[in-house]
């Protein structure tokens, strides 16, 4: 936060390795490849070793045919020597086709340093007597229908520098058989497709690559049956140039559906876009699962809504109705208010960004029961819902201030919704209850507030045995602590109060943190090597609330925190935990990626950078509208500019586009305000960097009052606007 213009990438960057590691066979994370919502799921490893190679332990699927990748006449398997391997990439920067790069082929002494020379490899810091051969594999997952349905994988041989090289394809388990195209299993159904280029031998299929010299395969996830195989071979559909070009349209397709932001920082826009994809690849027919692949392959209502409220506010409508129904439907006897009121929140989000008030009262039937769970769940003492476990993973049963605080939020955001659903009777009736409802939950805190602590320690167990956690890291029970009162926070049920600092605060000050991201170090776990982690996915709400009270350089540590360490280089992958101790320098553990909320929290977090809306009067309306507030410094640095299309707002769509020209005293924003429906405040913010401050600024020869902060008020206003603001260096 003390750097010039405060927190960046470059800065978190290099403290540590990226997260690179899981608890499989084979190493290496895996990387889903899929179409558009597909029922089967490839995975390739992220060191070009194979496709659907077994992974060994429980907590791991095996999605179908293992094809394990070896290179060179010596059938070396791809990717195994770490300082050979270079990190994965994605076709632009983000789309679903991902190459590998390793370097094999030359006599091992060659890999010695050679005094004075150095040639760029994966590790520059060596130089090499020879350049190897750099082996390149890339892959995508076909989304032609009838393909994706076996999870069709297909995957490109070649050498990006050297000459001679050798590729070896081998299906497991061996032996196997060559016929019609096609080498089949014991059942003569189809595993593989190989073309001319290949021969086989011992098993396996074998190709000679060069610079220009490639060879291709089509690896089926779930076999082809035997009495497709000609029909497929005579289809045309192996053509990998032509299928390739259709993977691309498809998902850029998607991407066009949504949100689009472009900014000075390219890492950022590849992250975004990458998110989006992602998060629509795991998407399984209808349900917004937690993972692929592995055992969080199934939906919580939590985290689904996590997963699905981000990629909604990106503007992707279609995906959220999409799994809307499944996320209504999921359920845990053990946290039913807990679940209730995250079913609620996404009523209450879909209503205000789309206003569709038809599409509310259609799924009424899926949620009025949890509104009426609520209402009438109050049975438990001290005027609260009854016990239940203190989180998912906690099964100790207590007063829930996380689920309190979640309901009662609910209540209090859905009594707008109930009036413009017509239903003024219940509307009213919420609202006198929730009223109580906050009463009731702010004296049970109050009861069970630790005071000999700075500040003082909230518990979540409520009237249980709960005591203070400190450091937060320091207990099993403490890291849980850390991951769910992000929901309270949430909540704003201490907004306008002495506590509502409390909660992030203490995060701040008794090791919450670390680069921004929620820990949860735990003794003796029995997931993910080492003893201090994190679980960045749950600091959403903590981050987005940092924003919220316009602590902008806090939510910035933790944006750049994640992108640089709880997310893959290049490919963005994230995890529900990852450790922080490296392996070795070339990464760290992280535990069963990809995860969809891992992902949601960055976009989410870089949505309320761009465009936020809150409900300032806190009367569960939307009110506020606030554009460019969280923006980094260096964004709006001489020369740059921050686009913004598209995105949706509770009010409609909004657009800008900012340039700065500092050195030439000024920075323009031209902005498109939404139309669908007014807000009563509207404020756009020139972030500028260190050393530059606003002096003034018009709109249409009315002249505006900058703020300290570079924040006008443009709530007069409406249609296409441009702001000119009047720049001058400190």
């Amino acid at each position: 936060m003390q750097q010039p213009s405060g927190p960046s990438y470059e800065f978190f960057k290099d403290i540590l390795p990226p997260p690179r590691y899981v608890n499989t066979d084979f190493r290496f994370y895996p990387i889903v490849l899929s179409a558009p919502h597909a029922k089967v799921k490839a995975r390739l490893i992220s060191n070009g070793s194979g496709v659907n190679l077994r992974a060994g332990p429980r907590s791991w699927l095996e999605p179908g045919t293992p094809v394990v990748f070896r290179v060179g006449p010596d059938e070396f398997r791809f990717g195994d020597i770490l300082n050979r391997l270079h990190h994965p990439t994605l076709a632009d920067g983000y789309l679903p086709i991902v190459e590998v790069r390793y370097e094999h082929g030359v006599d091992a002494s060659k890999y010695l340093p050679v005094p004075g020379k150095t040639i760029q490899t994966a590790h520059p810091q060596f130089g090499f007597e020879h350049m190897p051969n750099v082996y390149s594999v890339e892959a995508f997952a076909s989304t032609d229908e009838e393909l994706a349905s076996y999870g069709v994988v297909f995957a490109k041989f070649s050498l990006t520098a050297g000459s001679n090289g050798m590729i070896t394809a081998y299906c497991e388990p061996r032996p196997n058989k060559f016929t019609n195209g096609f080498i089949v299993d014991a059942d003569g159904q189809g595993l593989m497709w190989i073309e001319k280029t290949w021969d086989m031998a011992r098993g396996g299929a074998h190709a000679k690559i060069g610079t220009n010299k490639f060879a291709t395969i089509a690896i089926a996830t779930k076999p082809f049956p035997a009495n497709t195989l000609k029909a497929l071979l005579s289809s045309g559909k192996f053509n990998y140039d032509a299928q390739r070009k259709q993977c691309a349209e498809t998902w850029n397709r998607l991407l066009a559906r949504g949100m689009k932001a472009e900014v000075p920082e390219p890492t950022v826009n590849n992250a975004w876009r990458t998110l989006v994809l992602q998060d629509i690849s795991i998407i399984l027919d209808e349900k917004m699962n937690y993972s692929a692949g592995n055992q969080y392959q199934k939906m919580y209502a939590a985290e689904s809504t996590d997963s699905a409220l981000p990629l909604f506010s990106w503007g992707q409508e279609e995906e959220m109705r999409r799994v809307f129904d499944g996320i209504m439907n999921v359920n845990d006897e053990r946290l039913p208010h807990h679940f209730a009121g995250h079913k609620l929140n996404d009523v209450i989000s879909y209503y205000w960004q789309t206003r569709d008030i038809a599409f509310i009262n259609q799924k009424r039937h899926l949620w009025q029961k949890y509104l009426d769970s609520i209402m009438n769940g109050r049975t438990g003492e001290h005027g609260l819902l009854p016990k239940e476990n203190y989180c998912t993973d906690i099964e100790e049963p207590c007063y829930s201030l996380t689920a309190n605080a979640i309901c009662w939020a609910a209540l209090r955001d859905m009594v707008p919704i109930l009036e413009d659903l017509g239903d003024k009777e219940q509307a009213t009736k919420v609202a006198t209850f929730a009223a109580d409802f906050k009463q009731k939950i702010l004296a049970a805190v109050d009861e069970n507030l630790h005071r000999e602590t700075t500040p003082p320690f909230i518990p979540m167990g409520l009237y249980s045995t709960e005591g203070i956690h400190d450091p937060i890291y320091n207990t099993r029970i403490g890291g849980y602590w850390d991951l769910i009162s992000g929901y309270v926070i949430s909540s704003r049920i201490f907004v306008g109060t002495e506590k509502e600092t409390w909660l992030p605060t203490y995060y701040q000050e008794h090791g919450g943190l670390l680069m921004g991201l929620t820990r949860s170090g735990t003794p003796n776990h029995t997931f993910w090597t080492g003893q201090h982690r994190t679980n960045p996915l749950y600091g959403m709400r903590y981050i987005v609330d940092c924003l919220r009270r316009d602590d902008v350089d806090r939510a910035l540590v933790s944006f750049y925190g994640m992108l640089a360490h709880g997310l893959t280089r290049n490919t963005f992958i994230g995890a529900e935990g990852c450790s922080v101790q490296p392996l070795d320098y070339g990464g760290r553990f992280f535990y069963c990626p990809p995860n969809t909320s891992a992902n949601g929290q960055w976009l989410a977090v870089l949505r309320n950078i761009l465009v936020q809306e809150w409900d300032v009067n806190e009367d569960g309306r939307p009110d506020t509208l606030r554009l460019a507030f969280g923006t980094p410094k260096r964004w709006l640095e001489d020369g740059k500019v921050i686009n913004v299309e598209r995105a949706p707002t509770a009010f409609g769509p909004v657009s800008y586009e900012v340039e700065s020209h500092l050195n030439n005293g000024r920075v323009v924003a031209t902005i498109d305000l939404p139309s669908r429906n007014k807000a009563d405040k509207v404020l756009f913010r020139a972030r500028l960097p260190d050393g530059w401050h606003v002096t003034s600024a018009s709109s249409a020869n009315t002249k505006l009052e900058p703020d300290a902060t570079g924040v006008v008020d443009l709530t007069a206003f409406s249609g296409k606007q441009t702001v000119v603001f009047d720049v001058a260096r400190n």
